[in-house]
């Protein structure tokens, strides 16, 4: 039997959900051929000092370094890396993605092309929807969703029959339960507070400030840890200091060891304002620790319907309210977590993936 080979391609390797889903399925994955993981954009070493995740995979990375623009060559270099690679698989995450390598795989003449779409608001532009009409009916592509959201609103701005759901996954067995006494000491959090955590992009979409606006509106003991930077790291630090709440708020920037920053936490609450099938909520949950996120995208597929609570976005009171009811509630870590190991391991995804190429 000839050897599988298989890459996937992201528009670049930044920490985030599809960047995360790329290197779980390669990490997890049963297939015996070769693997890589190739970014449009972005240069090597500067991606590894910044994402020290990557280092394991180092020698499966190809990075691209494209520059802003239509770079129409770029097609015909991946055509001819595909054939190099012996590539029989090409996984697509997002439209930058499919468009060149979805056309440098029907170039390659690679056997499998599979797309997926992480979410459809890209899609409320008329000239997006215009050219992912013309790139699935030119290529053809195998399209996956990766939530029932996703693909209702993918169906909807195509006019095409909803594609099949892959629901996202995580690593249940990484992420699990644990001491939050000793997890709390890692980060030197207080020990006899409610903590509230949060994580991701400091970035405007991700409503870090309603969060923030919230926090009044809880109890004094109430304590809340953001992990993550971007953009809105120094406009969100002028707000806590302008709210008088710098005592109740600590900001760790970049945290490597999720883990324990989950196991440190009471509540997790992701209040965005556009999300597709987000990741950190499921993270989270098979720790052990319920969540609190806001109605948008596919958030709701990825958050336990006993001990979880979905909130309008954007509203810092609705936000409050939530948490507060999460803090006058006793939840087992059970329950959570026995949500994401029934719905969302990342080996189900993994092997309905497998599926689509009938490769074991």
């Amino acid at each position: 039997m000839a050897q599988h080979n298989s890459i996937q391609v992201v528009q670049h390797l930044k920490p985030g959900g599809i960047e995360t889903l790329a290197l779980e399925l390669d990490k997890l994955s049963p297939s015996k051929g070769n693997r890589y993981i190739l970014s449009l954009e972005g240069e090597r070493q500067h991606a590894l000092n910044t994402w020290p995740r990557l280092q394991p995979v180092a020698n499966r990375l190809i990075f691209m370094n494209k520059q802003p623009g239509l770079r129409l060559g770029l097609i015909w270099q991946l055509a001819q890396l595909f054939r190099q690679l012996n590539i029989s698989t090409v996984h697509s995450h997002h439209i930058g993605p499919l468009f060149y390598a979805g056309a440098a795989a029907r170039l390659a003449r690679v056997s499998h092309l599979i797309h997926t779409e992480h979410d459809a608001w890209y899609l409320r532009e008329m000239k997006n929807r215009r050219l992912q009409k013309r790139l699935c009916k030119l290529l053809q592509p195998k399209i996956i969703a990766d939530a029932k959201r996703v693909a209702l609103d993918v169906a909807s701005y195509l006019k095409c029959p909803p594609p099949q759901v892959i629901l996202n996954g995580i690593d249940s067995q990484y992420f699990k339960p644990g001491n939050s006494v000793l997890a709390r000491a890692k980060f030197n959090l207080p020990y006899t507070k409610y903590i509230i955590g949060s994580g991701g992009r400091l970035a405007p979409e991700k409503g870090h400030k309603y969060l923030i606006q919230a926090l009044p509106l809880l109890p004094k003991q109430t304590h809340l840890v953001i992990a993550g930077h971007g953009s809105e790291f120094v406009p969100l630090n002028e707000l806590v200091t302008k709210l008088g709440l710098s005592d109740q708020v600590t900001f760790l920037g970049r945290v490597d060891d999720m883990v324990s920053f989950y196991q440190s936490l009471d509540v997790f609450c992701l209040p965005s304002l556009n999300e597709g099938m987000p990741l950190a909520p499921l993270e989270a949950q098979a720790c052990g620790v319920p969540a609190v996120v806001t109605a948008t995208g596919a958030s709701r597929e990825a958050l336990c319907p006993i001990s979880g609570r979905i909130v309008q976005k954007a509203n810092p009171q609705a936000l409050a309210a939530a948490l507060l009811e999460a803090m006058l509630s006793e939840t087992q870590a059970s329950i959570p977590r026995g949500f994401v190991t029934d719905h969302a391991d990342i080996r189900r995804t993994i092997a309905a993936y497998q599926a689509l190429t009938n490769v074991s």
